[in-house]
């Protein structure tokens, strides 16, 4: 979700919305009631590296789903 914000916000908190943007979320800045520009975090190369870690070691700690399972859940909520 897109937070906006005005500028005299901006500039007051601008450290903390720095880390916000750091952590994921978005920004827009506004004059009033018009936006003029939006804040957002620069993907890094390695970013996509560290999910695929991250992916591949839960992957590693899962268990693998019998067929009964499965098709449990396929038939969830039809009965």
């Amino acid at each position: 979700m897109t937070t906006t914000v005005k500028i005299s916000e901006a500039k007051t908190h601008l450290s903390d919305l720095l880390a916000r943007v750091e952590a994921g979320e978005d920004f827009v800045i506004s004059r009033g009631n018009d936006p003029i520009a939006r804040v957002t975090r620069i993907a890094r190369e390695n970013d996509l590296q560290l999910l695929l870690a991250e992916v591949r070691a839960a992957r590693l700690k899962a268990t693998a789903s019998t067929h009964d399972e499965i098709l449990s859940w396929r038939d969830e909520g039809r009965r």
